[in-house]
């Protein structure tokens, strides 16, 4: 058996992705580099090109990655059927409480990367543009007038990226305590209890990590 093939059947297509995203994440997009991807992973950089045709190819899957999981679900929590327009808020709100909905890691390594290509510079706008327009919509469907919508829509989504960016940690238990005022202020009207009780058991489900209230986190 030759070494390439050896490397095919010890390191899949999947391996290689998650070693490419993992060292983005860690050192940028530098650091996404074959040779430097098959010493992690203890392969000859040959078995690359079974699964990728260059670098490129790699790093364009990265970017189909990170829309495929970070947009993706802010898009599809903002289109599920609510009631009310704070169970609905609180439908996208599950994508900051559960970071395999939405990895900030992620978001924050193609923004970086984004300073330094045009092309993933326009990526990053088209996604911005996606998020905000699919919970704008959520808005509209929920009787908000366009501007009302377009702002509230600019706040919810740019608050949680100001959370991200400051770097603010803070128990869980603190940032639940203040929910039905985030909710007030981001909907205009009084969450029942059933609703805050469902996030709330959304969020400390040890399912998603979420044990703890006092374990400090950037996002709910």
């Amino acid at each position: 058996m030759s070494e390439a093939t050896g490397s095919v059947a010890r390191v899949t297509r999947q391996d290689w992705l998650d070693a490419a995203l993992a060292a983005l994440v860690a050192d940028g997009v530098e650091g996404v580099r074959v040779l430097v991807l098959a010493e992690r992973l203890g392969v000859s950089r040959s078995g690359f090109y079974w699964h990728f045709r260059d670098r490129d190819d790699l790093l364009a899957c990265l970017l189909d990655r990170w829309r495929a999981t970070n947009t993706a679900a802010i898009v599809e929590r903002a289109v599920r059927p609510a009631v009310t327009i704070v169970r609905a808020v609180l439908n996208v709100f599950e994508c900051w409480a559960d970071e395999r909905l939405f990895d900030p890691a992620l978001d924050f390594a193609v923004r970086d990367w984004a300073r330094r290509d045009e092309h993933v510079r326009d990526a990053v706008a088209q996604a911005d543009s996606e998020r905000l327009s699919a919970i704008g919509a959520m808005y509209r469907r929920h009787g908000f007038a366009e501007e009302d919508a377009l702002v509230r829509a600019r706040v919810l989504y740019m608050m949680q990226v100001g959370y991200y960016v400051l770097e603010i940690r803070e128990p869980v238990k603190t940032r639940l305590s203040h929910l039905a005022a985030y909710l007030r202020s981001l909907t205009g009207v009084e969450a029942d209890t059933a609703e805050l009780a469902d996030f709330r058991a959304f969020v400390l489900d040890p399912r998603r990590g979420g044990s703890g209230e006092g374990r400090p986190r950037t996002a709910w």
